[in-house]
């Protein structure tokens, strides 16, 4: 789905802008972390999961929540959700 694809990439967005802003050395392994789920998100895998998901949920009707990773990314953040 186009609009996950979106999200992904928005959510991609805000967590590489939040790993910017760890310098201090006690950062550095949320930091690893963060670059962990970023990969995670990238993934072929992730990906084929998160559009099956979509049109699953899509299909039933039940879908009223921004994708799961810009949700994830909000989380992550302290962000409120849009």
């Amino acid at each position: 789905c186009a609009c996950s694809c979106l999200d992904t990439d928005r959510a991609l967005a805000l967590l590489e802008e939040y790993c910017k802003k760890l310098r201090k050395p006690e950062e550095q392994q949320l930091k690893k972390a963060i670059r962990k789920v970023m990969g995670i998100f990238k993934s072929s895998l992730f990906q084929a999961l998160l559009g099956s998901f979509t049109k699953k949920t899509t299909r039933h009707g039940t879908i009223s929540h921004p994708s799961l990773p810009a949700a994830a990314a909000y989380d992550v953040l302290g962000c409120p959700k849009i």
